[in-house]
């Protein structure tokens, strides 16, 4: 079933933070987060073009942040190597955490939004009570050799990926941690929505899908260059096709199943396209590249 996707822009986001290092739509998609070089974070309904709040606070590059499973608060990371917890209506940071000794470069909450996780230049990953007033993180994981680049969160598992080429697994329930070898810089990993493959952004202009529980390769797929930067990747909805930024200025669609190249989208033609989010229900994307953030969505078919 090889669907035409065929996504234009919806809206052009001029968030005006030097360059945008993070977008990230919310829990149900409603509204999104851009995190900039200009220290802030800023708050969007990306349907409308509309800025809803900017939060400042941060000493340096917000370079991750991601809103609660309420959207009550935000959660972000910082090269100022902090975590600040902010209330989303008064624009206010509740919590600082000081527990990294280097940039934060990704963050995320579990699915209670009982605590958040943050991954570091400084090669941990640290666990924060957000509903305690406790100051120091609960857990510190230290198994990667470098820096972590991404971390995904599930009910009981927490996903990394790092600079020394592993991705790591860790189930909460067993307290157990599987590593794998990937062999290249893995700059970004993400799940599909079922849960059962990891899709690996790795150094090499190639996004790689592998089986989560036997560790098989399942597919790879290429066309987009990486070149130095830490590119992320998405899968849609139906978890039919996986989603790709490329240092081009290009958006890369390929087939799950096939690997074929299914759509390119064009945003910014060589600026490259480092963040990218995709709505967790519906035909939507999110790609920022410099100091713009594209809204792509396809055209509603008739019933």
């Amino acid at each position: 079933m090889n669907e035409k996707l065929l996504l234009s822009t919806v809206e052009t986001l001029a968030c005006k933070q030097q360059v945008v290092r993070a977008v990230r739509f919310n829990v149900d998609g409603a509204y999104c987060l851009t995190c900039g070089a200009d220290k802030k974070i800023k708050l969007w309904n990306p349907y409308n073009n509309l800025l809803l709040k900017t939060y400042g606070g941060h000493a340096n590059e917000v370079l991750d942040a991601v809103g609660s499973c309420d959207s009550s608060h935000i959660i972000s990371g910082s090269a100022d190597k902090s975590v600040i917890l902010w209330d989303v209506t008064t624009g206010q940071p509740l919590r600082r955490y000081r527990g990294h000794a280097s940039s934060v470069t990704c963050i995320k909450y579990n699915e209670e939004s009982t605590m958040a996780i943050s991954g570091s230049i400084d090669n941990t990953v640290c666990f924060w009570d957000v509903m305690s007033r406790r100051q120091e993180p609960v857990q510190i994981l230290k198994d990667a050799k470098d820096t972590i680049t991404s971390l995904q969160v599930t009910d009981h598992e927490v996903l990394t990926s790092s600079v020394d080429c592993h991705t790591r697994l860790y189930d909460l329930r067993v307290g157990k941690m599987f590593s794998d070898y990937i062999g290249h810089v893995v700059t970004f990993a993400s799940l599909t929505h079922d849960g059962q493959c990891y899709i690996l952004s790795c150094a090499d202009s190639t996004i790689k899908l592998f089986d989560k529980d036997s560790g098989e390769l399942l597919n790879t797929f290429t066309g987009h260059e990486s070149k130095d930067y830490l590119l992320e990747n998405a899968v849609n909805e139906k978890d039919s096709h996986i989603i790709s930024g490329s240092a081009s200025g290009e958006v890369f669609y390929w087939d799950l199943v096939s690997s074929t190249c299914t759509q390119k989208l064009v945003h910014n033609k060589n600026k490259p396209i480092v963040s990218l989010s995709h709505h967790p229900t519906d035909n939507y994307l999110l790609t920022a590249s410099e100091d713009e953030v594209k809204l792509w969505g396809a055209p509603k078919m008739e019933e």
